[in-house]
């Protein structure tokens, strides 16, 4: 556990908090058949069933078995089938296989998360400890992950139906660029980056520490599809120069000519984008996005020796990122709720790093390799689960999240 974190707000704060995060998952899939949420598309996603037991399984395993008297699984073969990846706590049905598991069916899932709903509140109600209102804070925001991979999962689902089938408005209205990019600049010297606050924070994001930033400048808006397109129609995919030696491998194994869920309308010869609202025109001035490290990177040093005023483009390292992020916000568009962002910094331990004690000490810090840290936050992050201190990751080919770029680069 954390030990210094301190609770914003009553306890009742608390109870209403996660009361909401667990009604805001049964809100988000409530239209969906018991069939949209079995099925599971490729080994990296998980069918939203299971999304649904697994914030549950945290409940019942992590906070309900450590804490309440007389405590009792309503199945004991569920703490198997839905832990994700604690070794500490036992066995895990094979991820690739989630897809499987048609039973339980939906129905015992929702009347399973009900009961926990119940006991958990009557914990809360009952003159808890820190370290239980810390673990059940966790779970909110633990739960939040989930409700986002929810729509990124399903969406990657839906691609794979050639009926194109339609979730409806889902998310946050993507992001409408009226300004042009202007290059905004940070001179150098020491930063503090991460938190040490009391607060809730994941324990990847802490320690607070320093670190020196060069004068650089940071993009204000986001690349969009239209610039996309113009790296496209310029033989971006085609030539190696623009690749990292593993991306450009990467391209010619998988075929990649443009990002996932793009489509050619022949007829038009335009591009047709798949999203959960099913399959639209693709909007010149919306942030592009499900697009991977590799395509991120190949698009900065593309602009660097193709756009006017953009030499010397990059990827931001995450710091710079931040810290531009908390001293010049107002100056940006969408650094949250649009796309998270690709930077250049290899996801690892902050200096200081402490895994939390626990049952939850395998919650980050054992995938601080092959990732690549993403900042901010995108249409499809449950509301309240951004920060500026906030690290996601990814392994470098990964696509199906909501993910785009911010150019920065050096003076020059």
């Amino acid at each position: 556990m954390q030990s210094n974190f301190v609770l914003e707000g009553p306890l009742d704060s608390l109870v209403q908090q996660f009361l909401n995060s667990r009604t805001y998952s049964t809100d988000l899939v409530k239209d969906l058949s018991p069939e949209d949420c079995q099925a599971q598309s490729m080994d990296e996603t998980s069918p939203t069933k299971w999304h649904l037991a697994h914030v549950t399984w945290f409940y019942e395993v992590m906070v309900l078995k450590q804490h309440e008297v007389d405590f009792c699984y309503w199945n004991s073969q569920y703490a198997i089938l839905f832990n994700s990846y604690y070794n500490i706590i036992g066995d895990k049905h094979p991820r690739p296989k989630r897809g499987l598991l048609t039973r339980p069916v939906l129905k015992e899932v929702l009347e399973w998360r009900k009961n926990i709903d119940q006991r958990v509140v009557t914990l809360l109600k009952n003159n808890p400890s820190d370290e239980i209102k810390w673990l059940i804070k966790l779970g909110i925001n633990h739960e939040q992950q989930h409700q986002e991979l929810i729509l990124t999962d399903l969406q990657h689902l839906f691609s794979c139906n050639s009926l194109n089938p339609s979730f409806g408005k889902a998310g946050k209205a993507p992001p409408q660029f009226a300004k042009n990019s202007i290059w905004i600049s940070y001179g150098s010297g020491l930063q503090s980056v991460g938190t040490s606050s009391s607060g809730f924070h994941f324990d990847n994001e802490g320690p607070e520490h320093k670190v020196y930033l060069q004068d650089c400048y940071l993009s204000s808006t986001l690349v969009s599809n239209n610039e996309w397109l113009v790296f496209m129609n310029d033989g971006g995919y085609q030539n190696s120069n623009w690749w990292l030696d593993e991306g450009w491998a990467w391209v010619q194994q998988e075929g990649v000519k443009n990002p996932l869920y793009w489509h050619k309308n022949t007829e038009k010869n335009t591009f047709l984008q798949f999203a959960l609202e099913g399959s639209l025109p693709l909007n010149p001035h919306s942030a592009v996005r499900n697009i991977s490290y590799f395509e991120a990177d190949a698009y900065a040093r593309w602009a660097s020796e193709n756009l006017p005023n953009s030499k010397g483009a990059r990827l931001p390292t995450e710091f710079e990122w931040e810290v531009f992020a908390s001293n010049k916000p107002s100056l940006f568009e969408d650094l949250f709720d649009a796309v998270w962002q690709w930077t250049s910094s290899s996801y690892s331990p902050y200096p200081g790093y402490r895994a939390w004690s626990g049952l939850a000490g395998e919650y980050n810090g054992k995938f601080m390799i092959n990732q690549m840290v993403l900042k901010g936050s995108s249409a499809f992050t449950s509301p309240k689960h951004s920060r500026n201190t906030y690290r996601n990751f990814f392994p470098t080919q990964a696509r199906w999240q909501m993910t785009g770029l911010r150019l920065a680069k050096d003076f020059c």
